[in-house]
């Protein structure tokens, strides 16, 4: 994957020597279950789950650009909702430290910059569980239309069935919103 930077952050690879940083917000209560996701309960459950993301090769490491410090993730995944080319799903998860600083917002305008000038995907989607606040504003902060929501649409690792709210951008509109901040 191509090396991202944004004023704060670096968003980069995966590499063997991440386990660490992983396992730093991995092992956090409160943000894997907003994501789907088991909190990591060892460092060597987040080294595995660190070589699925250096295998399937579309998720960054997002780091601080001053430390280096990785301080979460975010991925263009594949939408298994649609199943259309040219389309990828914006997935992302931050060390709760981290909540509320505007880090997620600026990594993820990248990130669209990214999909829809350089990858010219034609639609990127993004979802969040009813109850994940955070997620909610971050994906209204980054202009994505509400499409709805999905009821029952996710078995979590808990065995809890959890609704879906459904979010959409376009390549026009990320293209329009940005002549529109850039006007402001």
């Amino acid at each position: 994957m191509k090396t991202l930077e944004t004023e704060r952050l670096v968003l980069r690879e995966w590499s063997g020597d991440d386990a660490e940083g992983l396992y730093f917000y991995g092992k956090s209560s409160k943000v894997g279950p907003m994501a789907g996701w088991k909190p990591h309960e060892s460092k060597e459950e987040s080294e595995q789950i660190l070589q699925m993301f250096i295998k399937e090769g579309d998720c960054w490491a997002i780091c601080l650009k001053d430390s280096g410090k990785i301080i979460g993730s975010a991925g263009l995944h594949r939408d298994a909702k649609r199943d259309v080319k040219n389309v990828r799903m914006l997935g992302y998860v931050l060390a709760e430290e981290y909540w509320g600083q505007g880090l997620m917002p600026e990594a993820c305008i990248e990130i669209l910059r990214f999909a829809f000038e350089e990858l010219k995907l034609d639609l990127v989607s993004v979802y969040h569980y009813s109850f994940n606040a955070q997620s909610r504003r971050v994906i209204e902060k980054l202009g994505f239309r509400h499409e709805g929501v999905l009821r029952h649409a996710t078995k979590r690792f808990d065995g809890a069935v959890l609704d879906e709210v459904c979010y959409s951008m376009t390549r026009d509109e990320f293209q329009q919103s940005q002549r529109t901040e850039n006007l402001s």
